[in-house]
């Protein structure tokens, strides 16, 4: 579903991602860990071109961007990757002048242009998914923190993208809060739903996440089977890292 490969990324004088490389297989569930600052964020935000790397080259679907240093890819190439992939902010990001149907809604009436009536039904189905039917017209003040976040999911789902995109998606919430968005999330990795996440939380890389990878100081230091991985990790860095989670 996504290669990365030899993927360099910095700003300014700042390196940010050395060469790296990453496979993700379709309807897996791959998780980024690490310390902060070792570029979790960035490397997801390369794959759906948020950020454009200098160098390397984004495999995605049928669609491959190769990155030239001071050459920035064709309009129409970002927007395909664009389209094949949902984002889920760590501190949600819905419009506050939106109901949480609103917000499910938006993409798919102001950018892929759906008739209204198709664009709420497709909608209220994804609130239902994430167990927020109830909620269609609240509006964001309204909701808690874990609610915002499982709408925010539903919102990046509503076009059917190949992958999900997951940039810390239980950080801003407290134990209680996050349980419902794990429970969501766990549920389509259930049903089969590509996703990338950038995340410290355990009960994700641990219970839910197919392969996991360890990044420190921009490079990936070691990937493989999350509960092998998590067991018996190769690379001291990885093992340190890994027991300072244990103990949080």
């Amino acid at each position: 579903m996504i290669a990365l490969t030899d993927i360099e990324m910095s700003f300014g004088d700042l390196a940010v991602l050395k060469s790296v490389s990453l496979r993700i297989a379709e309807g897996s569930v791959t998780a980024l860990i690490g310390p902060s600052g070792s570029g979790k964020s960035t490397l997801l935000r390369c794959v759906n071109l948020l950020e454009i790397p200098q160098a390397g080259e984004l495999v995605i679907g049928g669609d491959r961007v190769e990155f030239v240093p001071g050459k920035r890819p064709e309009r129409d190439a970002i927007l395909r990757v664009r389209r094949q992939t949902g984002m889920v902010f760590q501190n949600f990001q819905l419009f506050p002048h939106r109901t949480a149907l609103g917000n499910v809604m938006e993409s798919l009436v102001t950018v892929l242009k759906w008739p209204e009536g198709k664009a709420r039904a497709r909608s209220l189905e994804l609130l239902d998914k994430v167990g927020l039917a109830h909620k269609a017209d609240a509006w964001p003040a309204q909701l808690s923190g874990g609610q915002q976040q499982r709408v925010a999911i539903a919102r990046a789902l509503a076009p059917a993208p190949k992958v999900l995109l997951c940039d810390e998606p239980t950080s801003a919430l407290d134990p209680e809060l996050a349980v419902e968005v794990v429970e969501v999330i766990a549920q389509l990795a259930r049903e089969g739903t590509t996703m990338l996440m950038a995340t410290h939380d355990l009960r994700l890389t641990a219970n839910i996440a197919h392969e996991v990878a360890f990044l420190d100081g921009g490079h990936i230091l070691e990937t493989g089977p999350a509960r092998a991985l998590f067991a018996a990790p190769v690379q001291e860095r990885t093992r340190q890292f890994i027991s300072t989670l244990l103990t949080q």
